[in-house]
C-alpha cells in the first residue's frame, strides 16, 4: 500500500478519534461518540496490518469475526454494575500489551527486523513504555480485584510503604538508563518491566474503594501514555495520535475528579483514606434515639403533597439494579404532575459517569440528569429529596473543613439537607467508603426507609397506587 495512502488513511481515524471524544462529552452524543472511536479504530487496524504485509486478509476479517463475537458476547453479560471492572482490566490490557509489544520490537530489531537502527530516542521509547505499561498492567488488576470483591476494598498499608513505592521507582529509573545506554540485550528491559509491575501493585492496594473512579481515570491515561510511547517505538503516527488522547482525556478527567473531591492527587495516591472506619461507639454519638424509620407506606404519603421531587443515586442503586424500578417512580410521580429531578455527584458510584450510564440503560431522559452545581441551588425549592445508596456525597460533615481528622473535609456535597424532607434509601447505618458516620440520617428533616434499592422503590410506586 502506498506511503500516500496509508497516511490518508490514519488522518482520517485520528479525525474519527478527535470528534467521537468531542461526542463523548455529552450522554445525549455518546453513542454516536463510540461508534466514530470504534470505526476510526478499525480503519487504523486494518490498514497496519495491511500496510506491515504481516497477515492475510482472511486472517483479518477471521480476527473481525472472532474478536466482534467475543466483544458482542462480552458487552450484553457484563453488568452494569461491573462496568467499572471492565474498564478497569481493559486498562490493564492495553497497559500489559503496550509493554509486551515495544519488547518483542526490540527483540526484533536486535535481530535487525523492521528498525533500520535502535537510537536513544527507539531505546528510551522501549524503556517509558516499558514501565508505564508494567504499572498500567498490574495496577489495574489490583482496582479490578477491589472492585469485584476478590481483594478487601478498604486500603492495605503496607509499613514503609512510601520507601518501598521510592526504592522501586529509583530502580526501575536505574534499570531503564542501563537499557538506554547499552542496548545489546532484552534482559534489562524485561527485569526493569517484572519491576515495574511490583510497583503498579504497591501503588494501588493503598487507595480505598472511595478513590477508585479516580485510579480508574488516572490508569486510563497511564494506558494512553504506553500507547503513545508503543507509537514512537513502531513510528506509528496513529498509534501516538490516539495513545496521546487516551492520555490527556485520562488526565483531565483524574484533575476534574480530585476537584469534585476537593482533594490532590498526592492525597489520593497515598493518603490512604477508608483505612479507618467509625466505631460503634461513634456511630451511636451521631445516631442514638435521632434516626427515625419509615415505611413505604408513610414515604408515599409523603410523596403525595409534594410538587417537586429530586432523586439521588448512588452505588447502592447499582448493586441492587434498581434503576427499571426508579424510572416506574419517576414516570409514576410525573403522571401525578410532580416535578422529578436527578441529581448527580461528578464521583457517585465507582467510575466517572457512573450514574449517567446507569439511568441512561433506564431510559432515563438526559435533561433530567442535572449536575451538582446546577441542582444545589434548588434544593430549598425541593419538597422531598430522595437518597438511594448514596453516602459519602450527602454527607454534611464534609462542610467542616477545620477537622483534620475528616477524610471528606472541603468536599462539594449535594447539599439534599437544604430539602423540606429527606428519604434515605439504605440498608443500614454502615458508614460509606469515607468510614465516618452520616449525621444527615439523624438529621430532624430525614426518614430513613431500610432496605434494597429496588425492593424499596418498587414498594413505593405499589404504596402510592394502592393509597
Amino acid at each position: 500500500m502506498e506511503l500516500q495512502l496509508i497516511n490518508f488513511f490514519y488522518l482520517i481515524a485520528s479525525v474519527l478519534f478527535i470528534l467521537g471524544l468531542k461526542d463523548m462529552a455529552h450522554p445525549r452524543t455518546a453513542v454516536r461518540g463510540n461508534l466514530l472511536g470504534a470505526l476510526g479504530m478499525l480503519i487504523a487496524i486494518v490498514v497496519t496490518l495491511f500496510d506491515k504485509h504481516i497477515i492475510s486478509y482472511q486472517v483479518i476479517v477471521a480476527g473481525l469475526v472472532v474478536g466482534g463475537l467475543i466483544g458482542a458476547v462480552m458487552a450484553y453479560r457484563a453488568p452494569m454494575t461491573a462496568m467499572p471492572q471492565v474498564v478497569a482490566i481493559f486498562n490493564g490490557f492495553g497497559g500489559g500489551a503496550s509493554a509486551l509489544a515495544v519488547g518483542a520490537a526490540f527483540i526484533e530489531a536486535l535481530k535487525g527486523s523492521f528498525f533500520e537502527s535502535i537510537n536513544v530516542l527507539f531505546t528510551t521509547s522501549v524503556a517509558a513504555a516499558g514501565f508505564i505499561g508494567g504499572i498500567t498492567f498490574t495496577g489495574s488488576l489490583v482496582a479490578f480485584a477491589k472492585l469485584q470483591g476478590l481483594m478487601d476494598e478498604r486500603p492495605t498499608l503496607l509499613p514503609h510503604r512510601h520507601l518501598i513505592n521510592i526504592v522501586l521507582a529509583l530502580a526501575c529509573v536505574v534499570l531503564s538508563v542501563m537499557f538506554v545506554v547499552n542496548p545489546t540485550s532484552s534482559t534489562t528491559y524485561w527485569i526493569m518491566l517484572a519491576v515495574s509491575c511490583i510497583l503498579g501493585i504497591t501503588l494501588v492496594i493503598p487507595i480505598g474503594g472511595a478513590d477508585m473512579p479516580v485510579v480508574i481515570s488516572l490508569l486510563n491515561a497511564y494506558s494512553g501514555l504506553a500507547a503513545a510511547g508503543h507509537g514512537w517505538v513502531l513510528n506509528n503516527s496513529v498509534l501516538i495520535i490516539s495513545g496521546s488522547l487516551v492520555g490527556s482525556a485520562g488526565f483531565i478527567l483524574t484533575a476534574i475528579m480530585c476537584k469534585a473531591m476537593n482533594r490532590s492527587l498526592t492525597n489520593v495516591m497515598f493518603a490512604g483514606v477508608g483505612e479507618i472506619v467509625a466505631s460503634e461507639a461513634e456511630s451511636k454519638d451521631v445516631y442514638a434515639g435521632r434516626v427515625k424509620a419509615a415505611s413505604p407506606e408513610e414515604v408515599a404519603m409523603l410523596l403525595e403533597g409534594s410538587r417537586r421531587v429530586v432523586i439521588v443515586p448512588g452505588y447502592g442503586l447499582a448493586v441492587a439494579q434498581a434503576q427499571y424500578a426508579i424510572q416506574d417512580l419517576t414516570n409514576y410521580l410525573e403522571s401525578k404532575g410532580v416535578e422529578v429531578d436527578f441529581a448527580i455527584h461528578p464521583v457517585a458510584g465507582r467510575m466517572p459517569g457512573h450514574m449517567n450510564v446507569l439511568l441512561a440503560e433506564a431510559n432515563i431522559p438526559y435533561d433530567k440528569l442535572k449536575e451538582m452545581d446546577e441542582i444545589n441551588p434548588t434544593f430549598r425549592e425541593t419538597d422531598v429529596v430522595i437518597v438511594i445508596g448514596a453516602n459519602d456525597v450527602v454527607n454534611p460533615i464534609a462542610r467542616n473543613v477545620t477537622d483534620p481528622s475528616n477524610p471528606i473535609a472541603g468536599m462539594p456535597i449535594l447539599n439534599v439537607d437544604e430539602a423540606r424532607s429527606v428519604v434515605i434509601v439504605k440498608r443500614s447505618l454502615a458508614p460509606g467508603f469515607a468510614g465516618i458516620p452520616n449525621p444527615l440520617f439523624a438529621a430532624d428533616n430525614s426518614l430513613m426507609l431500610f432496605g434494597d434499592a429496588k425492593k424499596m422503590a418498587t414498594a413505593l410506586v405499589s404504596a402510592l397506587k394502592g393509597a
